[in-house]
């Protein structure tokens, strides 16, 4: 039997269709990623002559290990299993355009969620940033900033995380590189103030999206919570629709925790959307995937390295062929 590749092939020839500058970042970005995913099921294809209950259960193993969610993991197995009947498919060979297919069309059935910022042409646009510390949340601010002046955009930048003064130089610094002003205070300030007092010049310079640090560390999720009601508070009093995006950058290489920790801020926050950082890291790659179905928030962009430009739009036809694109030879 002829190895099925059809749903792969249209995602590719979708892929293929876009930006080549795009397509270049997303595979080089998920190279790591895509060779973890890839080699465990091409080792299944090739240890097993025929398709049994023994290749499903190691097929459930690897998915898991790839930090797709548990129940995500049982839906696709649970169609593949449909499919092997339906197609009288028997060799394992066979099956990897079935897991591709499967992955796509059970993320996508869970329900359309924009990819896009909630950024108006017209007015202040203010985006709060949270996340813990050391997921690389003043890089992410800075490359979101440098995509958004790209787009026409004028951008200021309010160091909330008054609780480290590394984080304020970090964002300063990042401020005279890409030209964007800066509203800061001492350490331990309240960040209230500074994002007051950041909205303020924001008007008075006619800036179209304040972006708005905070901080990564609390005592506890009550304390947290606290910090970034009295933020909203002083934000809604100036911007009644404001803020319009509020950003969880996670470590896509943390994995599981860090699905955790979109939970744990998703309790105390109301997110609009997550930015998956260091996704050209050790990242497992299923974590988008864990992400949509335990979560239920939007995977809006992925940084995929080191350099400024390293930003991309997440794009779900993108995510796939650059996870999957080595189970076919093309």
């Amino acid at each position: 039997m002829a190895e099925n590749k059809g749903f792969f092939k249209k995602i590719s020839e979708a892929v293929l269709g876009k930006s080549a500058q795009a397509n270049d970042k997303y595979v080089a970005g998920l190279d790591k990623s895509r060779k973890s995913f890839t080699d465990h099921i091409n080792d299944l294809a090739a240890r097993y002559r025929e398709i049994d209950e023994d290749y499903f259960e190691e097929l459930e193993n690897a998915l898991i290990m790839a930090d797709v969610g548990v129940n995500m993991v049982m839906s696709i197995v649970d169609e593949i299993r449909k499919e092997v009947r339906l197609q009288n498919i028997t060799n394992p060979k066979d099956i990897n355009d079935l897991i591709v297919d499967k992955m796509f069309v059970i993320y996508a059935n869970q329900g359309f969620m924009s990819t896009k910022l909630n950024v108006e042409n017209e007015g202040l646009n203010v985006i709060l940033m949270v996340g813990v510390n050391g997921v690389g949340k003043t890089t992410t601010i800075s490359k979101l900033a440098n995509l958004l002046k790209k787009d026409g955009k004028k951008v200021m930048f309010a160091a909330g995380d008054t609780f480290r003064a590394g984080a304020i130089n970090q964002l300063a610094e990042w401020a005279k590189r890409l030209e964007v002003p800066i509203v800061k205070k001492e350490e331990n300030s309240d960040p209230s103030a500074v994002i007051y007092e950041a909205i303020q010049e924001a008007k008075n310079q006619d800036i179209d999206v304040l972006i708005c640090d905070t901080a990564g560390r609390l005592e506890n999720k009550v304390n947290l919570m606290n910090e970034l009601d009295k933020i909203k508070r002083v934000i809604q009093k100036e911007i009644p629709d404001g803020p319009h995006e509020t950003l969880l950058v996670i470590d896509a290489t943390t994995g599981q925790n860090g699905v955790a920790q979109a939970s744990n801020f998703k309790d105390v926050a109301d997110v609009t959307g997550i930015i998956l950082s260091k996704m050209d890291g050790s990242a497992k790659g299923g974590i988008v995937l864990a992400i949509k179905e335990l979560i239920d928030i939007p995977v809006k962009y992925l940084t995929v390295g080191e350099q400024i430009d390293d930003i991309e739009e997440f794009d779900l036809e993108e995510y796939i062929y650059s996870l999957c694109k080595d189970l076919f030879n093309e």
